[in-house]
């Protein structure tokens, strides 16, 4: 069972929310601070981490932050309603989805599994390494190399770069990014998609791997290796 780490001081949250989850097969333990939930998430064993940005100690940003120094776990924020702000901070410091409180709990388990299923390999359906000059992309172990050094993805970052790999000079609007990546049609704004692109555009330097088509959306530049 995928376990879940929920990050909020919010005492009265975690019991009910662990509830609901366990109807889905899923295991959410709380932690109340951030110092005691980044002990428990190095220990390891966690499969995604929820985090509030309204935290003591240090607030959900710095939070994400210090876990992105040196792991991809998948994290959801959960952010002030309307404060687009929020959300776009979180995106840009490699928080992979975001939801707005109060929230239905349906709505965090269906965002939980849509991160969980990102991060499961699918040898089967991606067996072969994509190769273009300077980027390898081997699907099956989820790993990219560029230049031959590995780079550190976020799921989102991750999965944005393997669907435009799949199919190198096709242009893929935001909204078919934003459909990929979540999963399910969700109330969005293009500027995230803009966030990510930007993002992975960074880990890929030197490379100029993604070229912007005004109005039309992203494509990969990269010719292939075997090409």
């Amino acid at each position: 069972m995928p376990r879940i780490l929920l990050i909020d001081d919010d005492e009265q949250l975690g019991p009910p929310l662990a509830a609901y989850f366990r109807r889905y097969e899923l295991d959410l333990e709380q932690a109340v601070r951030p110092s005691a939930g980044l002990a428990r998430l190095r220990a390891g064993g966690f499969d995604a981490a929820i985090l509030d940005v309204m935290l003591p100690e240090m607030d959900g940003f710095e939070l994400c932050r210090t876990i992105r120094k040196d792991s991809d776990l998948p994290i959801i924020m959960l952010t002030a309603r309307g404060d687009v702000m929020d959300r776009v901070v979180g995106l840009e410091l490699g928080a992979d989805d975001y939801l707005p409180k109060p929230f239905e709990p349906r709505e965090l388990v269906a965002r939980v599994q849509t991160v969980l299923r990102r991060r499961v390999a699918r040898p089967a359906a991606d067996p072969a390494t994509l190769r273009f000059d300077g980027l390898q992309i081997d699907p099956a172990r989820r790993s990219v190399l560029r230049q031959g050094q590995p780079v550190e993805l976020t799921g989102s970052e991750y999965e944005l770069l393997l669907m435009l790999a799949r199919e190198p000079g096709r242009i893929f609007s935001r909204d078919d990014i934003l459909n990929a990546l979540r999963g399910h049609e969700a109330d969005l704004y293009t500027r995230a998609v803009d966030i990510v692109v930007s993002r992975l555009r960074r880990k890929l330097e030197p490379l100029e791997a993604i070229k912007t088509l005004r109005n039309a959306g992203y494509t990969l530049a990269l010719p292939r290796a075997d090409a």
